[in-house]
Protein backbone atom coordinates (compact mmCIF):
# COMPACT_ATOMS: atom_id res chain seq x y z
CA UNK A 1 0.00 0.00 0.00
CA UNK A 2 1.34 3.39 -0.88
CA UNK A 3 2.37 5.89 1.76
CA UNK A 4 -0.20 8.35 0.49
CA UNK A 5 -3.03 5.89 1.01
CA UNK A 6 -1.83 5.00 4.52
CA UNK A 7 -1.66 8.70 5.42
CA UNK A 8 -5.15 9.27 4.06
CA UNK A 9 -6.50 6.27 5.96
CA UNK A 10 -4.83 7.56 9.14
CA UNK A 11 -6.48 10.94 8.65
CA UNK A 12 -9.87 9.29 8.08
CA UNK A 13 -9.45 7.25 11.25
CA UNK A 14 -8.43 10.37 13.17
CA UNK A 15 -11.47 12.31 11.94
CA UNK A 16 -13.89 9.52 12.87
CA UNK A 17 -12.25 8.83 16.23
CA UNK A 18 -12.55 12.52 17.10
CA UNK A 19 -16.31 12.27 16.56
CA UNK A 20 -16.51 8.97 18.47
CA UNK A 21 -14.45 10.44 21.34
CA UNK A 22 -17.33 12.77 22.19
CA UNK A 23 -19.66 9.80 22.76
CA UNK A 24 -17.40 7.92 25.20
CA UNK A 25 -18.98 8.00 28.64
CA UNK A 26 -15.98 6.94 30.72
CA UNK A 27 -15.40 9.50 33.53
CA UNK A 28 -11.63 9.39 32.95
CA UNK A 29 -12.18 10.81 29.46
CA UNK A 30 -13.15 14.37 30.41
CA UNK A 31 -11.84 17.84 29.79
CA UNK A 32 -10.12 19.11 26.68
CA UNK A 33 -8.82 15.91 25.11
CA UNK A 34 -7.62 15.86 21.55
CA UNK A 35 -6.30 13.31 19.10
CA UNK A 36 -2.98 14.65 17.88
CA UNK A 37 -1.88 11.97 15.43
CA UNK A 38 -2.80 8.49 14.23
CA UNK A 39 -0.10 6.14 12.95
CA UNK A 40 -1.33 3.12 11.01
CA UNK A 41 0.76 0.02 10.31
CA UNK A 42 1.28 -1.05 6.71
CA UNK A 43 -1.18 -3.91 6.94
CA UNK A 44 -3.80 -1.83 8.82
CA UNK A 45 -3.78 -4.23 11.75
CA UNK A 46 -2.85 -1.61 14.36
CA UNK A 47 -3.44 2.10 14.75
CA UNK A 48 -1.50 4.05 17.36
CA UNK A 49 -3.57 7.02 18.52
CA UNK A 50 -1.68 9.87 20.22
CA UNK A 51 -3.86 11.60 22.83
CA UNK A 52 -3.13 14.99 24.34
CA UNK A 53 -4.93 16.92 27.07
CA UNK A 54 -4.90 20.63 27.82
CA UNK A 55 -4.48 19.83 31.52
CA UNK A 56 -1.11 18.17 30.92
CA UNK A 57 0.43 14.75 30.63
CA UNK A 58 -1.21 13.33 33.78
CA UNK A 59 -4.69 14.04 32.42
CA UNK A 60 -3.68 12.50 29.09
CA UNK A 61 -2.46 9.35 30.85
CA UNK A 62 -5.76 9.07 32.74
CA UNK A 63 -7.64 9.55 29.47
CA UNK A 64 -5.54 6.81 27.85
CA UNK A 65 -6.63 4.39 30.58
CA UNK A 66 -10.27 5.26 29.96
CA UNK A 67 -9.90 5.04 26.20
CA UNK A 68 -8.12 1.70 26.45
CA UNK A 69 -11.10 0.28 28.32
CA UNK A 70 -13.45 1.75 25.68
CA UNK A 71 -11.32 0.54 22.73
CA UNK A 72 -13.80 -2.17 21.75
CA UNK A 73 -16.67 0.28 21.55
CA UNK A 74 -14.57 2.77 19.59
CA UNK A 75 -13.37 0.08 17.18
CA UNK A 76 -16.94 -1.06 16.51
CA UNK A 77 -18.10 2.50 15.87
CA UNK A 78 -15.08 3.09 13.65
CA UNK A 79 -15.99 0.00 11.63
CA UNK A 80 -19.54 1.30 11.20
CA UNK A 81 -18.29 4.72 10.06
CA UNK A 82 -15.52 3.66 7.67
CA UNK A 83 -15.63 1.09 4.91
CA UNK A 84 -12.43 -0.80 5.68
CA UNK A 85 -11.77 -4.45 5.01
CA UNK A 86 -10.08 -4.76 8.40
CA UNK A 87 -10.64 -2.31 11.29
CA UNK A 88 -7.33 -1.86 13.11
CA UNK A 89 -6.74 -2.56 16.79
CA UNK A 90 -6.52 0.77 18.62
CA UNK A 91 -3.53 1.51 20.83
CA UNK A 92 -3.59 4.77 22.77
CA UNK A 93 -0.48 6.75 23.76
CA UNK A 94 -0.34 9.85 25.98
CA UNK A 95 1.21 12.93 24.41
CA UNK A 96 1.82 16.36 25.94
CA UNK A 97 1.92 18.43 22.76
CA UNK A 98 -1.14 20.59 23.54
CA UNK A 99 0.14 21.57 26.98
CA UNK A 100 3.60 22.16 25.50
CA UNK A 101 2.27 24.43 22.78
CA UNK A 102 0.12 26.29 25.33
CA UNK A 103 3.23 26.94 27.45
CA UNK A 104 5.09 28.22 24.38
CA UNK A 105 2.20 30.54 23.49
CA UNK A 106 2.08 31.84 27.06
CA UNK A 107 5.83 32.47 27.07
CA UNK A 108 5.65 34.31 23.75
CA UNK A 109 2.79 36.45 25.05
CA UNK A 110 4.77 37.33 28.17
CA UNK A 111 7.78 38.25 26.04
CA UNK A 112 5.57 40.41 23.87
CA UNK A 113 4.22 42.23 26.93
CA UNK A 114 7.76 42.73 28.26
CA UNK A 115 8.97 44.23 24.99
CA UNK A 116 5.94 46.57 24.87
CA UNK A 117 6.73 47.74 28.41
CA UNK A 118 10.38 48.28 27.53
CA UNK A 119 9.41 50.16 24.37
CA UNK A 120 7.03 52.44 26.30
CA UNK A 121 9.68 53.39 28.86
CA UNK A 122 12.19 54.48 26.20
Amino acid sequence: MSSYRMDRTGEDIMRELTAILRTVKDPRVTGLISIVRVDVTRDLSYATVHISAMDGLDAAKAAVKGLTSAAGYMRRELGNALKLRHVPQLQFVADDSIAYSARIAQTLEELSKDTKKDGDSL
